[in-house]
């Protein structure tokens, strides 16, 4: 358990008291109190927190944030290129500034509160405010995990809501009327988006390869992805389920046959006019938006025809997992969460299944007892004659 040893001072009489026991790493340690009576409760502390395994030492507590997040933000090595990109931005300017060189066991579940709310009055937008409780959050759970601090202050902290805006859905015609205005070397891919719901980063790093027009499918492997301001193609796409091969409809493999029939040579499907592959950040100002104001459908966003194929899945009677699996969601509950509100109310299709599950078996009972078989036709009339 620990030892406890006495100091005196020059007059013979106890001045203090030194606990000493060990971590549970086997390390020596040692702290000094003004009585006996509190020595021997932090021994016994220390020996409930580690049977408990909540023991942290009080020193590593003393460890300042910033130095720490950075060391947490370095050690991500499960994250794509442009996510830890992002995460250390939101951390660089937003996180580490304002809890930089408090010690991790001095930050409070109410400097954290107010700390939100400084974001939030700043005007940054409820989603951004979210993602950076996210990273101090990723950030403290470390410190937790390492035995620095007890527990976590990022806890029960109030943030602020983002309001789900009604999101915009294009119909047939409208998608047409955007096709035309757009221009022709890219209407392909307009349809292609506006039916198959492929985000753009999957269209514009598809590869023709990937494209097998005999067998009628088009497998989603790879994305183009944004990093520190540069582009580059991988074989990931944002997540595992976002793997995915897709069947393609008939008139959209039209569509893209005629498409690379006069298409720039290129690896890519829906390549730029130099063969490489599209990046946003040209192709959104020099041909999205001008086709947009020409068709007359503004404020639209590419992710919205995204929607649209959702929407157009949807209203054909497609059933939740068929709409999960094209649009390559995680969950169905990611499904139901953004497109839920479009699934028909069927209830009275349900009910009527279901009454005619119970007249079909209401009759077969009727048809049992009204037409016996010979042999219960036989037995019937030997029990009335013995009457």
């Amino acid at each position: 358990m620990g030892s406890i040893k006495t100091i005196r001072g020059a007059d013979g009489k106890p001045e203090k008291y030194i606990a000493r026991y060990r971590n549970p790493m086997g390390k020596s340690r040692k702290k000094t109190c003004s009585t006996k009576e509190k020595a021997r409760a932090h021994l016994a502390k220390v020996e409930a927190d580690k049977l408990r395994g909540t023991y942290v030492e009080s020193r590593l507590g003393r460890t300042k944030f910033g130095p720490w997040a950075e060391e947490c933000l370095a050690g991500k090595i499960d994250l794509r290129a442009a996510t830890k990109a992002r995460d250390e931005s939101l951390a660089l300017n937003h996180v580490i500034p304002a809890f930089d060189s408090a010690p991790l066991s001095a930050i409070t579940r109410t400097h954290v509160q107010k700390w939100i709310a400084h974001l939030t009055e700043k005007g940054l937008a409820p989603r951004t405010v979210r993602e950076c409780y996210r990273i101090m959050g990723g950030i403290m759970a470390e410190a937790v995990e390492s035995r620095m601090i007890p527990e976590s202050p990022c806890r029960k902290v109030r943030l602020p809501r983002i309001d789900s805006a009604e999101k915009h859905f294009l119909g047939p015609s409208e998608i047409e009327r955007l096709a035309e205005a757009t221009p022709e070397g890219h209407r392909a891919l307009i349809y292609t988006a506006s039916f198959l719901g492929c985000r753009w980063e999957e269209l514009a790093g598809l590869k023709r390869s990937n494209l097998n027009m005999l067998r009628r499918t088009m497998a989603i492997v790879g994305t183009i992805e944004r990093d520190r301001g540069k582009y580059r193609y991988v074989e990931e796409t944002k997540t595992d389920t976002s793997r995915r091969t897709l069947r393609l409809p008939s008139f959209v493999l039209e569509i893209l046959a005629q498409h690379l029939a006069t298409a720039p040579e290129s690896d890519f499907v829906f390549p730029s006019a130099e063969g490489g592959f599209l990046r946003y950040d040209n192709f959104m100002p020099r041909v999205w938006a001008k086709a947009v104001q020409r068709a007359g459908l503004e404020p639209l966003t590419f992710h919205e025809l995204r929607h649209t194929a959702a929407a157009l899945m949807i209203d054909q009677g497609a059933d939740p997992l068929q709409v999960q699996r094209r649009l390559g969601h995680k969950d169905v509950r990611t499904t139901l969460k953004h497109y839920g509100h479009l699934f028909p109310n069927r209830e009275d299709d349900l009910n009527d299944a279901l009454e005619r599950v119970w007249a079909e078996t209401k009759n077969q009972r009727l048809v049992s007892f009204s037409c016996p078989s010979d042999e219960e036709a036989v037995v019937s009339i030997a029990e009335t004659s013995r009457k």
